[in-house]
């Protein structure tokens, strides 16, 4: 006889079990179940996990989807979906729970309950059994759709509430069932179902006592072992029960909306209608031949795959964007279309990427379009809040994503229930460095004084690998909409997010995958909010009407390149961090599709492969391209041989080692796993196989899988990167001929990018553009151009100073009617005490008051009478020197424009010498110096071999300083605490780029005690 498993719960029951959803399926397979149905608490999150796992092994075993729900506790059941109809109910009442309560909550009914008219229920009743109401309540209702389940997990009352149970049956008329109750998959998980419940009841493992589970019985068992525990007529009943449940999720079918398709049209008469107004607008009435052949080749597959509805969705998303000058930019292989740039999803011209994208949708691997849409970061809300008007909260909302255990935090965790204090915990977790490639965590933690023979100890680590991986929670994914033609909640359960007028569904873009279904990405990018800020500056200062389009639309300008050459790329989009400044001199882009490489270059695929310098080699004439055969010269000759791109990795296991179509989207879905590289070694024998039999040389098939491992850490797609590219360019070609505007974006659109607002100053003031300081007469909100002798300038806003607010900032410049002479008159207008004090500490009372002390001490005087006196020369003797004035700048605006606090630390003598960041390249090569900064970066690529970059900032400029891992080991106080170094060590000069070579690094952050300045670690 076999069982079918009808009550089971996997790690997406958070807290509770103790498996991953794949685990138990591949368990329960080996076992010789016939089925298990998932069923985590008020939830459907983990059930696709499983069907995914069967469907891709072929298991040999049939997936029931279900749920457990719980009325306060009062009554347990699982409800289970014997076809498509009962799962939409289920998927309803499971929304209608979780969004009458808080995120992480539900509020089943009774009224719920009822209205599940095709949902199998099995009752639970509590081992005491009396619920006898429930039972005839339940029987009233469900008919022969109800069961009781009886479990048994080997517990001192087994037998009694075995015979209660058949008696409860039999008094009742309701057959009898067997089921587990499972939280794990194997016996050994059981202690960390114990952490888990631990956690879940806020104590640790040994005061949890008879709480926790007292043996590791619910566990899938082997069948022999079940028919020892249960009368076989109740493992029958399991069978009888999984019987009934024919549903499988490959029968969900996603619809889009119909509303956006105007009468008398079909939804691909209309998209053609929107494509030639397009084309007319962005081609002229006659286009080119060659791109009339495309649109008609694009539009016939999309009308052949039935996406004409997704294409209208994001285009009516983008024309509401446009309506409101939002700026956006679309991004994708469907997104580089000339379809979307028709319809003006993006400002990519296809002319300029005609020979990047064979097919701009996978016919071959049944891949959806990919189009992503990036809007401006400070309007993003406006764009979801229009989609949830336009179809309402029960036909659209966010895809969500899983937050999972990561090292920290599942240390953290464990640690405390096993009994280790929140002071030791913190103390482990603040001093172990999981980008050690050397030593591993584990090591770690015995050297900070952890007993290795400790059982404790041992429980710590184990339980901590264990753990992490597991999910924690459901987040909002960043911009994934699903949006249904009908009710949503019929397709999958929706909850609440954390953000208010947020829902999110419980399915992760994996799991919408999947399944087949698609979701429209409304993202957020900080530049294009600097872009838009910066062509609305352009108009109205300089009286140019910009747009991106015309920006980009050759993409030539050797000025522009130029300036990337030398790494002059503070603040430019996509090619600003350390990474892109070494290589930018290196590669030296002077096209746009140099661009296109430069960006996805620089990332841990290309570079854990061991493409980058032999494509470098090959673009320098070191080097000759080869190519294995003429199939592989065609994937392979626009980069010269090597593969940079994650699109070209995928088509060379199709073309050189004979991957299906699914296999393929397989080994696509396994990169884009990034970070779980271990996915991917499933694919090695196939692939190598493949390609020696179709004549390659094993050496070569084995370099070009290590490759494929490099991108399963992070591999870019050209699809993306051109659309990056575009807009590198956009922000790069502003930076050259516009910098004051440019500039004053920038820093209207912070917190964006690598570089804080003290750093863009100074760059700023190194490209001759004036930073004028805050002023109460002159200063808005906002940063602003202002002429000066030496043509614009920024003027810092009321929005640099710390603690002042908006709506005083709102009151101060609304009642500036003329500039204001005294401080009297600003005293007077309202603002906040704490507002004022703000000012003060900004100097923003310069224009009538000598320094800050003198500012406060007329605002203390203005509290103190009511009316303004001025205080005594006695009390106005002291006044603040050069380093209260520093340190004061820093505090309230987070830079100074006056003096950099590596300045005034070598004018006072309190530097050993040093050479400034800017003499760096004269000096000769493998030279022995020293050098001095405020520490603003720290960056560590899982592809550097356990190198440091980091940055310290002069008042010159800023010295690049490479740290080895064993440096930085030796070293670690000065290497990770310290906000201002002074580091001795060797320069070195290489293909135009410059580095210092760290040797002995001397914490210096004493010097100043209270400079409020971050440095940007390991982003």
């Amino acid at each position: 006889m076999m069982y079918a498993e009808l009550y089971c719960q996997s790690n997406y029951s958070f807290l509770q079990g103790a498996s991953h959803p794949e685990e138990l399926v591949y368990e329960a397979a080996r076992l010789g179940y016939q089925s298990i149905a998932i069923t985590d608490e008020c939830s459907m999150a983990g059930v696709v996990k499983a069907y995914t796992a069967i469907k891709e092994h072929r298991l040999p075993i049939q997936l029931i989807v279900g749920s457990l729900l719980h009325i306060d506790n009062q009554l347990s059941l699982i409800a289970l979906c014997p076809n498509r109809r009962a799962y939409a109910e289920l998927c309803r009442v499971i929304s209608n729970a979780r969004r009458r309560a808080a995120k992480n909550h539900y509020a089943i009914s009774q009224w719920d309950l009822a209205s599940l008219k095709q949902c199998l229920i099995i009752w639970l009743p509590s081992p005491q059994n009396e619920d006898d109401s429930w039972g005839i309540w339940l029987k009233k209702r469900h008919g022969n759709r109800l069961w009781i389940g009886a479990t048994r997990h080997l517990q001192n009352r087994d037998h009694q509430y075995i015979s209660s149970a058949q008696h409860l049956s039999k008094k009742l008329d309701i057959p009898l069932t067997a089921c587990g109750g499972v939280l794990m998959h194997c016996a050994q998980r059981l202690p960390l179902q114990h952490v888990l419940s631990a956690r879940r009841l806020g104590t640790t493992i040994d005061k949890a006592g008879r709480q926790l589970l007292s043996n590791a019985e619910r566990c899938l068992r082997p069948v022999a072992k079940l028919k020892r525990l249960f009368p076989s007529e109740l493992l029958q009943e399991s069978l009888n029960i999984a019987n009934r449940c024919r549903f499988d999720l490959s029968e969900l079918r996603y619809e889009y909306p119909t509303e956006i398709i105007p009468p008398h049209h079909t939804a691909i008469s209309y998209l053609r209608d929107r494509v030639a107004e397009g084309c007319n607008k962005r081609f002229g009435k006659c286009p080119p031949e060659d791109i009339s052949r495309t649109i008609e080749k694009e539009l016939a597959l999309i009308e052949e795959l039935d996406y004409a509805h997704f294409f209208l969705t994001i285009d009516d998303i983008v024309q509401f964007a446009r309506r409101n000058n939002i700026l956006y930019q679309g991004r994708g292989s469907a997104a580089n279309s000339v379809v979307c740039y028709c319809l003006e999803i993006t400002a990519v011209d296809p002319r300029h990427i005609e020979a990047l994208f064979e097919r701009f949708i996978s016919k071959e691997r049944c891949e959806p379009p990919d189009i992503d849409v990036d809007f401006e970061h400070q309007r993003r809300e406006e764009v979801i809040q229009y989609i949830y008007q336009k179809y309402g909260r029960e036909r659209a909302a966010l895809a969500a994503t899983v937050i999972s255990y990561r090292f920290k935090s599942a240390l953290k965790d464990v640690g405390k229930t096993l009994g280790f204090s929140e002071t030791q915990v913190n103390f482990f977790t603040q001093n172990i460095d999981t980008r050690d490639k050397y030593h591993s965590w584990q090591e770690q933690l015995m050297t900070l004084g952890v007993n290795r023979d400790a059982q404790a100890s041992q429980h710590l680590i184990r339980l901590t690998q264990e753990l992490m991986g597991f999910p924690r929670h459901l987040s909002q994914h960043v911009g994934g909409f699903v949006i249904s033609r009908g009710p949503l909640y019929e397709l999958v359960p929706i909850e609440n997010a954390a953000m208010a007028e947020r829902t999110v569904i419980q399915w992760d873009k994996d799991d919408l995958e999947s399944l087949g279904l698609l979701k429209v990405d409304v993202l957020a990018l900080g530049m294009l909010s600097a872009i838009r800020k910066t062509l609305e500056l352009i108009k109205t200062h300089h009286h140019q009407n910009l747009s991106l389009a015309q920006i980009t639309a050759q993409m030539n300008d050797q000025n522009v390149y130029a300036d990337m050459h030398k790494a002059d790329t503070v603040g430019v989009f996509q090619i600003e961090s350390r990474a892109q400044m070494t290589m930018l001199p290196r590669l030296k882009p002077r096209t746009y599709y140099d661009l296109v490489i430069q960006i996805a270059i620089v990332r841990p695929g290309p570079i854990k492969g061991g493409m980058v310098t032999p494509y470098l080699n090959r673009r320098q004439g070191l080097e000759t391209p080869s190519y294995p055969s003429a199939t592989l010269k065609k994937v392979l000759q626009r980069t010269l041989g090597v593969p940079i791109f994650q699109e070209q990795v995928i088509k060379l296991a199709m073309v050189a080692a004979g991957f299906t179509g699914g296999e393929a989207d397989q080994l696509r879905r396994a990169m884009g796993s990034w970070g779980k590289s271990g996915k991917l070694l499933a694919f090695r024998d196939k692939l190598v196989r493949g390609m020696i039999a179709r004549g390659y040389q094993e050496a070569f098939a084995e370099q070009l899988f290590e490759q494929i491992l490099g991108f399963g850490e992070y591999g870019f797609p050209e699809s993306h990167s051109a659309s990056f590219a575009l807009l590198a360019y956009a922000s790069a070609w502003l930076k050259h001929y516009y910098p004051a505007a440019f500039y004053c974006a920038l820093l209207n659109s912070q917190p964006m990018g690598f570089y804080s607002a003290s750093q863009l100053c100074q760059d700023a003031q190194r490209h001759d553009c004036p930073i004028l300081p805050v002023c109460v007469n002159h200063s808005q909100f906002d940063h602003t151009l202002e002429a000066t002798e030496r043509g614009l300038g920024v003027r810092l806003g009321f929005c640099q100073v710390k603690g002042f607010s908006p709506q005083d900032g709102d009151t101060l410049v609304t009642q500036r009617k003329r500039p204001f002479t005294q401080i009297q008159q600003i005293a007077e207008l309202g603002l906040d005490h704490t507002s004022l004090n703000a000012l003060a500490s900004a100097n923003a009372f310069a224009c009538f008051k000598d320094n800050r002390y003198k500012a406060r001490w007329a605002l203390m005087e203005q509290r103190r009478s009511g009316l303004f006196s001025e205080p005594s020369r006695s009390t106005l003797n002291t006044e603040p020197g050069i380093k209260d004035e520093l340190l004061e700048d820093y505090q309230s605006l987070g830079l100074s424009l006056e003096l950099h606090p590596i300045e005034l630390l070598e004018s006072e003598g309190l530097l050993d010498a040093f050479t400034h960041a800017a003499d760096l390249r004269q000096c000769r090569h493998g030279a022995v110096v020293a050098v001095a900064g405020v520490v603003t970066g720290r960056q560590r690529p899982g592809t550097a071999g356990g190198i440091t970059f980091m940055t310290l900032e002069d008042h010159t400029g800023n010295s690049n300083v490479i740290v080895w891992a064993a440096t930085a080991s030796a070293q670690k106080k000065a290497f990770y605490a310290s906000r201002l170094l002074f580091i001795k060590g060797t320069v070195e000069h290489a293909e135009g780029v410059t580095h210092v070579i760290a040797g002995k690094l001397t914490d210096i952050s004493h010097c100043l005690e209270k400079l409020n300045s971050r440095s940007r670690d390991f982003h």
